[in-house]
C-alpha cells in the first residue's frame, strides 16, 4: 500500500549525464570570454539568459510548438544543477522557467501562449510571482489583494510583499482575491492572472538586505487594469493550481544549493589531510547534502512521470532551506582550527560573509517552514 508521502528511486538517465558534459562546456566557454565570473546567482544578466536559451535550455521540457525542446524534467534537473554550481546569473530566465511558463501552458489563451512563451525560450522574459502579502506572509489563504471584474477587464487593488524580482521581471503571476472565503472552505475565492508588469497603476518599492542590496520587493497595485482573458484557468479556483505550481517551486536544487559556496571553500580550506574533527564534520555535510540530492531527483522524476508531488516538495524545501540556512555557522565552527593558506583564508571569509547575509531569507520564500509543515501534517493525516 503507497504512503501518503513516498519518493520514488529516481536515477538520471545516460543522456542526462550526457548533458551535463554539454552544460559543463559551455560554462567553460562563458568562464574563458570573461564573459562569467564566480559570482552570484542573483545576478541579473539578459544577454546570459539569451545565450542559453540559444543552446536550448529553457523551457526544455515544453512543447516545440511554443519554443520547447520536449526533453524531460531529470535533463532540466541537470542544467539546473550545473548552473547553481557555476553560480551562473540565471535570475532573469529561472522563475519563468520553473514555474511560470509551466503554468502558463496549463491556463493561458492560446493567444498569449504564442506570444509569451517562445519569448520565455529564447530568454528574453522575466517573471516574478505574486503570491505572499504585508499581513498574511505564507498564509495565502488570507490574501486580501482583490480583483473586481469591470466592462473592460479585471480591475487589482491591493499589496504583495517578498516579491522576488519584480523591479526586473516583465511579467507576474499573481495570486488575487475575486470571491470572499467560505466558512467551509478558506481556499475558495482566489483566482490567478497574468500580470504585465509595465502597466499603469504599478508601484514597486525595494525591501533591501543589511548591505543595501535588494531582491525582494513591494508591489501596490491602485486601479491596474488587465484584460479578461489574463484570468488564468478558472475564477475563485486558483487554490490547486497554485498548489500544483509550488511543487515546481519547492523541489529543486536551488532549494538546498542557495549557500553552497561556504561549504566549497571549507573543502578548500581544510585542504586534502583534514583533522579527525573536520574530517568528521565535512562528512556529515556531505553526505546531508546527498540525501537532499536525491530527495530532489525523485521529484523531478515524479514531475516527469506525471505525478503532483506536493508532499514530497514540501519535504524537500523544508529540511533544504532549514539545512542551507544553518549551513554557514557549521561551517564556521569547523573553519574555526583549520589551517589553511592565506588565500584560502580569505576565499573562506569572503563565502562565509556572502551567505551569512542570504541566509536569513532562505526558510521563508516558497513557504515559510511554518507552512510547510502544516501541508506535510496534512497530508500524513495529523490535522
Amino acid at each position: 500500500m503507497r504512503s501518503a508521502i513516498q519518493f520514488d528511486p529516481i536515477r538520471l538517465p545516460p543522456e542526462a549525464e550526457a548533458l551535463r558534459q554539454e552544460v559543463r562546456a559551455f560554462l567553460d566557454e562563458e568562464r574563458e570570454s570573461g564573459r562569467l565570473s564566480a559570482g552570484d546567482r542573483t545576478g541579473f544578466d539578459r544577454e546570459f539568459s539569451q545565450r542559453v536559451g540559444a543552446r536550448g535550455w529553457i523551457g526544455m521540457t515544453w512543447p516545440k510548438q511554443y519554443g520547447g525542446q520536449e526533453r524531460s524534467f531529470l535533463e532540466r534537473y541537470v542544467v539546473t544543477e550545473e548552473m547553481l554550481l557555476a553560480r551562473a546569473p540565471t535570475r532573469s530566465h529561472f522563475t519563468a522557467d520553473r514555474q511560470s511558463g509551466p503554468v502558463l501552458l496549463k491556463y493561458a489563451s492560446d493567444e498569449i501562449k504564442q506570444d509569451i512563451l517562445p519569448r520565455i525560450t529564447r530568454g528574453e522574459c522575466t517573471f516574478c510571482i505574486g503570491m505572499s502579502e504585508p499581513d498574511s506572509g505564507s498564509d495565502l489563504f488570507a490574501a486580501k489583494t482583490k480583483a473586481t471584474r469591470t466592462n473592460e477587464g479585471w480591475r487589482i487593488d491591493g499589496r504583495k510583499l517578498w516579491t522576488s524580482n519584480a523591479h526586473q521581471a516583465d511579467y507576474m503571476i499573481g495570486l488575487f482575491r475575486t470571491s470572499p472565503p467560505t466558512e467551509e472552505n478558506r481556499r475558495h475565492g482566489l483566482s490567478q492572472f497574468l500580470v504585465d508588469m509595465r502597466l499603469p497603476g504599478i508601484d514597486i518599492r525595494p525591501v533591501r538586505y543589511p548591505d543595501g542590496r535588494h531582491d525582494f520587493n513591494e508591489v501596490t497595485f491602485d486601479g491596474l487594469m488587465l484584460p479578461h482573458d489574463y484570468l488564468l484557468g478558472e475564477a475563485d479556483m486558483a487554490w490547486q493550481q497554485a498548489t500544483s505550481e509550488l511543487a515546481y517551486e519547492r523541489s529543486g536544487p536551488e532549494r538546498f544549493l542557495e549557500t553552497l559556496s561556504v561549504l566549497l571553500a571549507l573543502v578548500d580550506l581544510l585542504g586534502e589531510e583534514p583533522d579527525d574533527r573536520g574530517a568528521e564534520g565535512l562528512g556529515r555535510l556531505v553526505a546531508q547534502l546527498f540525501t537532499l540530492r536525491r530527495m530532489s531527483i525523485s521529484v523531478a522524476g515524479m514531475l516527469a512521470a506525471g505525478k503532483e508531488p506536493v508532499l514530497e516538495a514540501s519535504i524537500v524545501k523544508d529540511l533544504g532551506t532549514v539545512w542551507e540556512q544553518r549551513l554557514p555557522d557549521l561551517c564556521r565552527d569547523l573553519a574555526a582550527l583549520a589551517g589553511g593558506t592565506p588565500e584560502a583564508r580569505a576565499r573562506f571569509s569572503e563565502a562565509l560573509g556572502a551567505t551569512t547575509l542570504i541566509a536569513p531569507k532562505l526558510t521563508i520564500q516558497g513557504g515559510s517552514t511554518e507552512i510547510l509543515r502544516g501541508i506535510i501534517a496534512r497530508g500524513l493525516g495529523l490535522r
